[in-house]
């Protein structure tokens, strides 16, 4: 059986194993790079779309492995039917991955001897220019009828290249023996994780890959699941999953409202730290973002969760991707976006065509990313929507300075201000991301003023390695 690298189901939520677009036009810089979800070991990727007590549950995983292994359990606050679940696109969540990823952006300054006198002028970015924040701030299932231990299975059915179970258990120690003699091998202390969820009356959505269906069909990969249903639970469960995990685990949710931000009740929410970083980092940025994450966790004692984005989905400034459009919103479960709005009654022909962003204003993205291990975050997550529809994102600057020929009585000023530009982004650098500062000093250097390139040696140098006998 052929091994995958998955990209379909939410290993956070219990992974139970057998065996570059062009700048907006408000934006006076130039994208460079950008930071997705490929960055971070063992990311997950959910999509929630609510309005009101209606949600659509969009999961996406990175599981490795045999096809034939796979399986899935995910604990839901209500019953669902079969025509509540579907199989997404799995480009949706790429989609909105490259649209909101935090991004490197540049800037050059301008010729500061080309600045007519009497003008005032000055070097640097202005942090209001940026809208964030300063720094510091497989098979078939089996299907027993095992009344004694309590578990009902109150739906099956197929979608697509899965087999789909709805369970109800009475007790954790039952349910946990029901799957185990199904042949999930489960990790230990399952019982005592499934417990709670039992309390309060949950359902167990249980999926496994139908073979037959995947094979037959060509897949490379199992697609995202997506589970629709009313509650007023608006909650996304996690504990399941670290049962499972070794080590931190990644978590980016991208939560799709009609009103505004997003933020936890459970755990803080804070906007991850922004600031203008040295040239250098253009080449660098993976790492650097990285090793910002990691600090700003650490900082924050490992229990926030990080505002990457937040925006209206009708425009971006500046934009890494185009924004989506309403039909891909629709695949990303917005189903609250009407696709033929209604219009006054006049003949068709007497209207104007109904423009697509005021479409999109419905739809406003919150992207959160959570680092997080089992002693840290012990809850599930629970969410809240707000009013807040402030921009933000984490966009880090770099400011190129003027190299041209600099031949002026301001020549002066602006190389002490480039200087004292420099120092101050290579300290915020050093703090946000824990690098040496000598040796962020070192590369700004470099940069400045880079060693001449070799000249020719005049030396046949190579006449011993090409000579033949």
């Amino acid at each position: 059986m052929k091994s995958l690298r998955l990209l379909a189901l939410l290993s956070l939520i219990c992974c139970l194993l057998l065996g570059l677009a062009q700048p907006a036009a408000a934006f006076c810089g130039f994208f460079v790079s950008q930071a997705n979800t490929s960055l971070f070991n063992q990311a997950s990727q959910v999509i929630i779309a609510r309005d009101h007590y209606r949600t659509i549950l969009t999961m996406a995983n990175d599981y490795q492995g045999d096809i034939e292994n796979f399986a899935l359990v995910v604990p839901i606050p209500v019953a669902i039917s079969e025509d509540q679940v579907h199989v997404g696109d799995p480009a949706i969540l790429r989609r909105l991955d490259e649209f909101s990823a935090p991004r490197l952006v540049e800037y050059i300054d301008s010729d500061p001897c080309a600045v007519r006198m009497g003008t005032s002028f000055s070097f640097g970015i202005n942090e209001s220019q940026l809208g964030s924040a300063p720094v510091g701030s497989a098979g078939e299932l089996a299907y027993p009828s095992d009344q004694t231990l309590g578990v009902t299975v109150e739906q099956r059915f197929n979608r697509g290249e899965y087999n789909i179970l709805l369970l109800s258990a009475k007790e954790s120690k039952g349910l946990e023996t029901w799957l185990q003699h199904n042949g999930y091998r489960l990790p230990p202390d399952a019982s005592s994780v499934l417990r709670p969820y039992i309390r309060q009356n949950f359902k167990f959505f249980v999926a496994k890959a139908n073979l037959d269906e995947f094979e037959q069909q060509g897949f490379q990969t199992l697609r995202p699941l997506q589970i629709a249903y009313e509650s007023p639970r608006f909650s996304l469960p996690i504990r399941l999953g670290m049962l499972n995990a070794q080590g931190d685990q990644d978590l980016i949710v991208y939560l799709l409202t009609p009103s505004g931000r997003v933020e936890l009740t459970n755990y803080r929410t804070v906007e991850m730290t922004t600031a203008t970083v040295p040239e250098f980092v253009e080449n660098e940025f993976d790492a650097f973002y990285q090793a910002l994450l990691q600090t700003s966790y650490d900082q924050e004692n490992r229990e926030v969760a990080f505002l990457e984005y937040a925006w209206d989905m009708s425009q971006c400034d500046p934009c890494v991707a185009d924004p989506l459009t309403p039909q891909e919103l629709r695949q990303a479960g917005v189903f609250w976006l009407s696709l033929s709005p209604p219009r006054p009654e006049q003949p068709a022909s007497a209207l104007p065509p109904f423009p697509e962003r005021l479409m999109t204003q419905q739809a406003y993205i919150t992207r959160l990313h959570l680092r997080y291990s089992r002693d840290r975050f012990p809850e599930d997550l629970t969410f809240q929507t707000t009013g807040n529809r402030r921009n933000f994102q984490a966009r880090y600057p770099i400011w190129r300075p003027y190299r041209g020929d600099l031949n002026c009585p301001a020549a002066a000023s602006y190389r002490a201000s480039v200087r004292d530009r420099q120092a101050r982004e290579i300290a915020t650098t050093a703090q946000l991301t824990g690098w040496d500062i000598t040796e962020l000093h070192h590369k700004v250097a470099w940069l400045n003023d880079p060693p001449p390139p070799p000249q020719p040696s005049g030396d046949a140098w190579w006449r011993d390695l090409f000579t033949t006998e």
